[in-house]
């Protein structure tokens, strides 16, 4: 590696070893840039959001533009498990379901359209023909069903990602925190400062630095980010003995990932890391400062109890979750993704991939790409980047504007009332 005055030097670096950070090491390396990866924890660590057991893929989206993404991230993540030898994801259809007249389930059926991407509306009764009535929705509701869906193992998908990099050539280095980011002046590029004293030169870097990146972006240009980290809980429900089948995934009768939209947002996953036990959660949490959190576990919402008393008709406990985790978002107002330059006096330099809102982990393999093709070309293909740009909170404090409720619930607290308990 060459070096110059005690600083080594990159074609990247990359600032946050997450899913995103990781991948997009990744596809740097690939491409045979001298790539350096730059995380502050250990290495799958458990403070972030790229940890746990499982996240959801899903091509089902209110707003368009993501669908897309998800169809071609679904190519990127099966070109990654093949490179790795093994896999991340296991397939299953998706069911989105919710209130007929609900604006955003029936944009998600327009989107569906709009990307030729096959799917099934079903009413209660067609909905109950095709799950074998393991599912149940009120006479006044729609399903969307389709078959691209399936579960991540988020922690074996970081580290295959870090091992990708790793096995093309990028070094890798956890336990080191990036307090400063500057231009370098003199040979171009930029200079990257760690609380250890280490310094390291790079033509190009991008920051994923996650519920930390707001933090990181304002101390290093001023520039606030309008990016609000947020605790959510996990929660884990018991199959009634003798049922655990019907809710498994893999097989003929795969039960699928699944949404409900409404108030709250409620989304789940089939039963596969835990015998017996099947993940629903509410898509929400509490505002947090990602340095001092609460760690708050479980909700125990009483809308949260009933829908699982219904939608599985007693078959699953609505008694109490089993076992609860904790987890961070990285909210934006519009939940749209910040991808752009950081601007300024980076110019070019400095790419910026934060604020996933908590729908992120599914696209990384083609987040990683896009980073990689800002960083190095300036621009990217067959994405549409004006969503994602900073400049947008500019214009309107909100961002994006969009005619279909939000999904994530804000300041929910343990008996279900708004606001969080201190």
């Amino acid at each position: 590696m060459d070096s110059c005055s005690g600083s080594r030097i990159f074609d990247l670096i990359v600032v946050g070893g997450g899913v995103m950070g990781s991948s997009t090491a990744y596809q740097s390396a690939k491409r045979g840039y001298r790539t350096l990866l730059l995380e502050q924890f250990d290495f799958l660590h458990h403070r972030g959001s790229s940890h746990g057991e499982s996240r959801t893929i899903r091509a089902t989206y209110p707003e368009h533009y993501y669908s897309k993404m998800v169809m071609e991230a679904w190519r990127l993540w099966e070109e990654a498990e093949s490179d790795a030898g093994f896999r991340v994801y296991t397939k299953t259809s998706q069911l989105d379901v919710g209130p007929a007249d609900n604006k955003s389930l029936k944009a998600v059926a327009s989107s569906c359209q709009k990307n030729s991407l096959p799917h099934l509306i079903l009413n209660h009764e067609q909905l109950a023909l095709k799950f074998s009535s393991r599912v149940s929705i009120p006479e006044n509701w729609v399903a969307v069903s389709t078959e691209l869906g399936g579960v991540i193992r988020p922690t074996k998908a970081v580290s295959m990602f870090q091992t990708l990099a790793f096995q093309k050539g990028a070094l890798l280095r956890d336990n080191v925190e990036v307090i400063d980011i500057r231009r370098d002046e003199v040979r171009g590029g930029v200079r990257v400062y760690t609380s250890n004293g280490e310094e390291f030169l790079g033509r190009k870097c991008v920051v994923t630095a996650g519920a930390w990146a707001k933090k990181l972006v304002q101390k290093v240009c001023g520039l606030e980010l309008p990016i609000q980290a947020v605790e959510t809980p996990v929660s884990y429900w018991r199959i009634k003995p003798g049922h655990e089948e019907k809710y498994s995934i893999g097989g003929v009768d795969s039960f699928p990932t699944f949404a409900s939209y409404g108030n709250p947002y409620i989304y789940g996953t089939p039963c596969l890391e835990f015998p017996g036990l099947i993940k629903i959660a509410i898509h929400g949490g509490c505002p947090c400062d990602p340095d001092n959190r609460p760690w708050r576990q479980g909700f125990q919402l009483d809308a949260l109890k009933e829908w699982i008393d219904k939608r599985f008709q007693g078959i699953v406990d609505s008694s109490g979750s089993v076992l609860n985790q904790s987890c961070m978002y990285s909210m934006t107002p519009d939940e749209d993704f910040v991808i752009d330059f950081l601007g300024r006096e980076f110019g070019q330099d400095v790419v910026v991939g934060g604020g996933f809102s908590g729908h992120g982990f599914k696209m990384a393999p083609i987040v990683g790409r896009m980073l990689v093709d800002l960083a190095f070309t300036g621009k990217t293909e067959g994405v549409e980047l004006k969503y994602f740009k900073i400049g947008r909170f500019q214009e309107n404090p909100k961002g994006n504007a969009k005619d279909y409720e939000d999904q994530v619930s804000f300041s929910l607290n343990p008996d279900g009332q708004l606001g969080c308990m201190e």
